[in-house]
């Protein structure tokens, strides 16, 4: 006994062609009949392999350009049927229907269609009917038949072939991985439909798995990667030398390029447990790696680094100097590539580029579900902002502020931050207490707090951090205000001389 199902005939139809000529004449030597349609058929003919058009076997024209092709019962009696049960054999019989024992197909490109810009018109024609319905019939019935659709199988396939038959094991393989294909699918045609609601009422992700990682945030705890099908990010990056990526490097570093594109000009951001060790931006980028660098030399060590800019030389040579997990810019100049892989484990990625990510969702696990809510990403209203003190900052008071702004929405609440001339030099993260934070980011300072401006991603509840801030020398404040305390925290600032500065916006980052 065996589990291993012959193929005597097969149904081809496929909108990417690619090895379908070669997957054509490999079938027709191991004697199987091919059935096919429209410009499979055409491929596969062209390649000099016998194939008979669906049209001559249901007898029924292709018609409605192209909607209808293999909707028919002579298609799909002889995929569906059950080979184990005698009635439906010899029900096949009497309908004049050959049994169908292998089916490749993949489907018409719906996702690249949307990302193309096209007219609803012409993605609604992207909707496959009949792919889906021959896939589905096939895996369901994957007992007595095969159901490919993905090109890298073909080769398997035939090997299989070659010896008697695929196997259940392989059967079944392939089944799944055709049920995937369809429910990605439909995943993405029903994003479409609902692509004006802010949340629909039931949603669906289309992942693909890109790895399997070594583990979670620890060793105990296994971790993968899933990524959305041209959707950006670290899914679209280029390895390019190093160890595979952990975990907990993938945070981190999508914490970091967060950070370097929120800016124009050119800046690195260093990352430490996807909170900045340092960040800065200057004329160039080595200079700019170098103010980084400077804002927490000692927390930089086993960071991540990220630049806006393709890195240079010059700077390659600076981040070798240091400790760093991962480094990922837009591009890499040449030579750059050279220095950092003296660095065998220094891991390399590449970006597309370097733009802004655009608004999205962003997706946090919860027991039981999902919280999603639009990613805090997009330009700062700046000219919404308040002095609320009769002390006014000036331009480059003012330039700096808004920096320190920038900062504070990538640092996790409770967060303050201290900027002198657009150079990160104080962090306080992720405290109970937001005066305590205050008193971190001084500490972390080193002393450079002395004419820096400050950053609190949510309003002070009391006059406590202010004060505290005035004491070490801060020279000006931004908050979004909103507290019942507010004119008491406001006086505090103008008993010290120091602007406060109110954005009616917070930004926390739990």
């Amino acid at each position: 006994m065996t589990d291993r199902r012959p193929v005597r005939r097969a149904l081809v139809s496929c909108f990417d062609k690619t090895g379908i000529a070669e997957l054509g004449a490999a079938l027709h030597e191991r004697g199987v009949e091919i059935v096919s349609t429209g410009s499979t058929a055409r491929t596969i003919a062209e390649a000099g392999t016998p194939v008979t058009e669906v049209a001559d076997v249901t007898g029924f024209p292709e018609c409605l350009d192209g909607r209808v092709k293999t909707l028919h019962p002579k298609v799909h009696a002889g995929i569906l049927a059950d080979r184990t049960k005698e009635e439906h054999l010899v029900q096949l019989d009497e309908l004049g229907v050959d049994p169908i024992d292998l089916v490749v197909v993949n489907l018409y490109p719906f996702g690249d269609t949307v990302r193309s810009g096209a007219s609803d018109d012409d993605i609604v024609e992207m909707i496959d009917i009949g792919g889906p319905t021959m896939v589905r019939a096939a895996a369901k019935n994957h007992e007595g038949v095969g159901i490919v659709v993905d090109p890298a199988d073909y080769e398997a396939v035939l090997a299989e072939l070659d010896e008697g038959g695929l196997t259940l094991d392989t059967r079944r393989r392939l089944a799944g991985a055709a049920f995937k294909h369809t429910a990605a699918y439909d995943t993405m045609v029903a994003a479409w439909f609902q692509r004006g609601d802010a949340f629909p009422e039931q949603l669906g992700m289309a992942l693909a798995r890109a790895d399997v990682l070594r583990y979670g945030e620890n060793p105990h705890q296994s971790a993968a990667f899933y990524v959305h099908e041209g959707g950006g990010g670290l899914g679209a990056a280029r390895q390019l030398g190093g160890k595979e990526l952990s975990y907990n490097n993938l945070l981190d570093t999508d914490a970091a390029w967060g950070m370097a594109t929120d800016l124009d000009e050119p800046c690195v951001a260093i990352i430490k447990h996807t909170n900045p060790a340092g960040f800065a931006v200057a004329d160039t980028l080595v200079e700019a790696y170098d103010r980084a660098l400077a804002g927490d030399p000692v927390s930089a060590f086993g960071g991540i680094v990220a630049a806006n800019r393709p890195i240079d030389v010059a700077t390659a040579e600076r981040i070798v100097q240091v400790f760093t997990e991962v480094v990922i810019a837009p591009g890499y100049e040449d030579g750059a590539l050279d220095v950092l892989r003296t660095k065998q484990n220094l891991r390399i990625l590449e970006m597309p580029d370097a733009a802004r990510p655009s608004r999205g969702w962003s997706l946090r696990s919860v027991a039981g579900g999902l919280l999603v809510q639009d990613a805090d990403v997009g330009d700062e209203p700046f000219e919404e902002w308040r002095v609320a003190t009769g002390t006014q900052p000036d331009e480059a008071t003012l330039a700096d502020l808004r920096f320190a702004w920038i900062v504070a929405k990538h640092v996790k609440s409770n967060a303050i931050v201290l900027v002198k001339d657009r150079q990160l030099v104080g962090c306080g993260a992720g405290q109970m207490s937001r005066v305590d934070s205050v008193r971190l980011a001084v500490e972390r300072s080193e002393g450079r707090c002395e004419g820096a401006v400050l950053a609190s991603d949510a309003f002070f509840p009391f006059r406590d951090g202010p004060d505290a801030a005035a004491a070490a020398g801060v020279r000006a404040i931004v908050q979004p205000g909103g507290s019942v305390r507010d004119d008491e925290v406001i006086a505090a600032a103008d008993e010290h001389g120091i602007p406060m500065v109110l954005t009616g916006r917070r930004h926390f980052r739990h």
